[in-house]
């Protein structure tokens, strides 16, 4: 169903271990079998496969010269490579025609992946797949923002013993440091608003790297390769469990454009936070059985409230890493209350035992860390220094501010912005509140309220950036069956990645660069499209998928 829309009245439990749903379930539990890629099939693969790492390739050579590189660039003394540097605009170029050919490959790539066709690319398939593509990007300069020196910075700090929450890289190692160097200047002298155990396995990185960037950039990128992997293992899995088709899943969530830039070029932290919550989630209703609506609870299955646990810690991790994780602790305990009969009383025997051991966990990492708690206060303030222009809310502040002055009223932007990041924290409750309430009354499922409620926190933050839109796009892959989130969330992620230019910054009054480079990468893409149409025109054929097979089921209406 869509995500808006009310189930039937009668709908699995999304926690299924296995068993069939009872034929009088209009939604299936499991997807529909399918059959796997014809030769011809096989063939468009390939060709979808190599377009994109060509796209990749594109990528990391254009980030030699329209990366977001350090202040002291190592690109700059090696031969031939440091060309690149010297020729930002063809460089830039070069890269935005990597990401076109990537993003032209994803779209094409989900020919395969489409639920309703009746031969569908494997799960290993798709994520070979996706590690071509991440291959080459995975030794090249951060792409699309600084954020990752910012880490290096902060790990630094906590290698020293220094507090984190409490001094910026400039206040702790000195400006003249070469970490804080690569910092932006907006984040130099603020705390870090990250959770503690990244900035601990941050802390035990640093001396690895020292004072070298590049050991340092790759360590930070080594850590969201983990989160990745772990979305990777974890999507498909939870989408059989909730009747969607797994290659779909894993396309829309782990193969997704957004994904690669963002978590593997731009080596984001996010990406460890996304894999943890979402692993949790596979791990903790591992064992959970089918359970229909006015139906009896069956006794516990064997090792159901342990991995009921292990999901528990597992996400609670992951929120000690980036605070919106916590938001799954909810739905997860609206899952195990449906488990039983559904009422109020369940819940609290769900949640109670839940928080206890949430309380546990956190206790244990934020002093295991020796971090402490001070990162709670610096993760609800740092974040709201940016105004992204792409966030509604800090435009909404922008605009209101211009109001003012036309009015007469005088400039108050700067006291508007904090005002509207409250008002878009009081709207992401209201609307947890009311998908939580609603996924306990089995109007929805429980996973498709936590990525409404993920997607209107991320949404309404006045620092808004385009990967943010994961937290919601890739726990809906799992679980949101129909072809209007799916073409949404398509156009989302298709389109989002060339808002933002792959060195991080706006050019500095050399905006005229941009034009050129986009014009450029169009020929460029639109001459790697005419040779793929040429090899594989099966690849860019309106033929429709057949249709399934009557009684069978290709989206879930649950």
């Amino acid at each position: 169903m869509a995500v808006g829309e009310h189930s039937e009245q009668r709908v699995p439990e999304p926690g299924d271990s296995g068993d069939p749903a009872p034929a009088a379930v209009a939604s299936p539990v499991r997807p529909r079998a399918t059959e796997p890629l014809n030769d011809a099939e096989h063939r468009g693969l390939d060709v979808v496969r190599r377009f994109g790492t060509v796209g990749s390739l594109f990528l990391a050579l254009g980030s030699l010269g329209a990366g977001a590189a350090p202040v002291i660039n190592p690109v700059q003394d090696l031969p031939v490579l440091r060309l690149f540097t010297r020729i930002p605009t063809v460089s830039l170029a070069i890269a935005f025609s990597g990401m076109g050919i990537l993003v032209l490959s994803w779209l094409m790539l989900g020919r395969f992946a489409r639920p309703a066709s009746a031969r569908l690319a494997s799960r290993g398939q798709l994520a070979r797949t996706i590690a071509m593509w991440i291959a080459p990007l995975l030794v090249i300069p951060p792409l699309f923002s600084r954020d990752v020196y910012s880490y290096l910075a902060q790990s630094e700090i906590v290698h020293r013993g220094m507090d984190p929450y409490e001094l910026g890289p400039a206040q702790a190692l000195g400006v003249a440091d070469p970490l804080t160097a690569g910092v932006s200047n907006i984040w130099r002298e603020t705390p870090a608003p990250y959770g503690p155990l990244v900035l601990r396995l941050g802390g035990w990185l640093a001396p690895l790297g020292g004072n070298n960037i590049v050991a340092g950039v790759l360590l930070q990128r080594a850590l969201a390769l983990v989160g990745v992997m772990l979305i990777v293992w974890a999507v498909p899995r939870l989408a059989r469990r909730f009747g969607v088709q797994p290659a779909t899943a894993l396309w829309l969530g782990a193969a997704n454009p957004l994904l690669i830039f963002h978590f593997v070029a731009g080596a984001h932290n996010d990406a460890l936070a996304i894999g943890l919550m979402v692993a949790g989630l596979e791990i903790g209703i591992r064992r959970l059985p089918v359970r229909i609506k006015g139906d009896s609870p069956p006794p516990l299955a064997r090792g159901e409230l342990l991995f009921i646990g292990l999901g528990v810690a597992t996400i609670t991790v992951g929120a000690t890493v980036k605070v919106p994780t916590v938001l799954a602790l909810g739905f997860f305990a609206v899952m195990v209350a449906r488990r039983w009969h559904g009422r109020v009383k369940d819940l609290l025997w769900a949640g109670i035992p839940m928080a206890a051991l949430f309380a546990v966990v956190l206790l244990a990492v934020c002093y295991g860390t020796g971090l402490g708690f001070g990162w709670i206060g610096a993760t609800a303030n740092t974040p709201g220094l940016v105004r992204a222009w792409i966030s509604p809310t800090a435009e909404l502040a922008n605009l209101t501010g211009v109001l003012g002055i036309a009015l007469g009223l005088g400039n108050h932007t700067d006291a508007l912005v904090p005002i509207f990041g409250a008002l878009g924290y009081l709207v992401t409750a209201v609307v947890t509140i009311k998908f939580l309430w609603a996924s306990f009354k089995w109007r929805y499922r429980p996973i498709i309220g936590l990525g409404v409620s993920l997607g209107a926190a991320m949404i309404l933050q006045i620092s808004l950036q385009p990967w943010y839109l994961l937290w919601a796009v890739i726990p809906l892959a799992a679980a949101a069956g129909t072809s209007r989130f799916r073409v949404a969330a398509t156009v989302i992620s298709a389109g989002l990645p060339f808002l933002l230019p792959p060195t991080g910054g706006t050019f500095d009054g050399r905006a005229y660069i941009l034009p050129w480079a986009y014009g450029a990468a169009v020929l460029v893409t639109l001459g790697g499209l005419a040779i793929v149409y040429r090899v594989s025109p099966l690849l860019l054929s309106r033929t429709s998928p057949p249709s399934p097979a009557p009684g069978a089921h290709a989206d879930v209406v649950s």
